[in-house]
């Protein structure tokens, strides 16, 4: 079906001849062609929902980098979005809620969002579907619902997300019957992804770091689990949580093929802790990429070394910085492709 199905076969455990690669945030500001589409919209709100936009720079990264796969340009938000909850990307400072979670009249007045909701998406993976003519598998994704949660609490980015962890401890209750509303949401959504073409799904638990271990599993993972148990029959799910080290164990329960790594987890304690059952992804510094070609290598094939060929998928161990050279990208996903 596919002229590269390596990420599929990788994930199902199946033999593949080449460790395959993609990179977190490989549609984005490292590649002018990027930065060219980009301008045609007024914002980024209307460049997520903006399907031929969005297409476009989904597939940028296929042509330009060699990756093998390529990964729906969209925004883990638009599901507080959908939801009742709109958001503002402002420049240079990130996303920003005017209005926040702060007691049940605002649950309440959210809705559960499905497909529908979301068309814009549903139409950008179409799109894309056609664009790539098979020649690599399309990879769909949404935030996890504490994620969302702390963004939805919080009202904007934050180091230590306090008002978010504040809301657990007080309202515990409210918490929950907000994280069912997102999980929910997140299936149909998810759902309605898959049925557009979506080949594989990630769920980025961006921060599941702030938790500590019984907090992650109470609030994060039990949500996570259920969208696993619910996508997984329909598509292979990868599962990435930043900072979750203290949760491996946990994760390697859950009803997903792959898990991915951020750059501070060892490769070798992963497989052990995880087992041989489950694809490992990941996990190179971001930051490794502003080193010389040499380094570059070295630390892929350190990373190659540690993994094995077998069960694994390279990539990073988060998103790309914008300010990373893009030939210094395409070195490295060569280096892995040439090993």
């Amino acid at each position: 079906m596919y002229q590269n199905d390596l990420i599929l076969r990788a994930a199902k455990g199946e033999t593949v001849e080449r460790v395959p690669v993609w990179l977190m945030r490989q549609a984005g500001r490292i590649l002018p062609e990027y930065r060219a589409t980009r301008s045609r919209a007024k914002n980024f709100i209307e460049f997520v929902k903006t399907p031929e936009l969005a297409c476009e720079v989904t597939v940028q990264p296929v042509d330009i980098l060699g990756v093998d796969a390529a990964i729906i340009f969209s925004d883990i938000l638009v599901i507080p979005e959908a939801m009742g909850l709109p958001y503002q990307m402002i420049e240079a400072k990130g996303p920003n809620f005017e209005k926040t979670i702060k007691e049940q009249a605002d649950i309440d007045g959210l809705h559960i969002a499905d497909a529908g909701d979301l068309d814009y998406v549903i139409q950008a993976i179409r799109l894309t579907k056609q664009a790539l003519n098979n020649r690599v598998p399309l990879i769909g994704f949404a935030g996890a619902p504490w994620t969302l949660m702390a963004y939805m609490v919080e009202g904007s980015g934050s180091k230590t997300f306090s008002q978010a962890k504040k809301f657990l401890y007080q309202h515990p209750q409210l918490a929950h019957q907000l994280l069912d509303k997102i999980t929910q949401s997140t299936i149909n959504y998810l759902k309605g992804q898959v049925a557009a073409g979506a080949d594989m799904i990630q769920i980025f638990d961006s921060w599941a770091g702030v938790l500590g271990p019984d907090q992650y599993r109470e609030f994060s993972l039990r949500y996570i689990s259920r969208i696993c148990d619910a996508i997984e029959p329909l598509a292979p799910v990868t599962v990435f949580a930043k900072d979750a080290h203290f949760a491996l164990a946990d994760m390697a329960k859950l009803n997903c093929n792959t898990i991915g790594l951020d750059w501070t987890i060892n490769p070798q304690d992963a497989r052990i802790i995880i087992g041989s059952g489950k694809t490992l992804q990941g996990n190179a510094d971001p930051c490794m990429l502003y080193a010389d070609e040499k380094t570059i290598e070295a630390e892929a094939k350190k990373m190659i070394t540690a993994f094995g060929k077998q069960r694994y998928i390279a990539n990073l161990g988060h998103g790309l910085y914008p300010d990373t050279d893009k030939n210094k990208v395409k070195y490295f996903v060569d280096c892995i492709k040439g090993m």
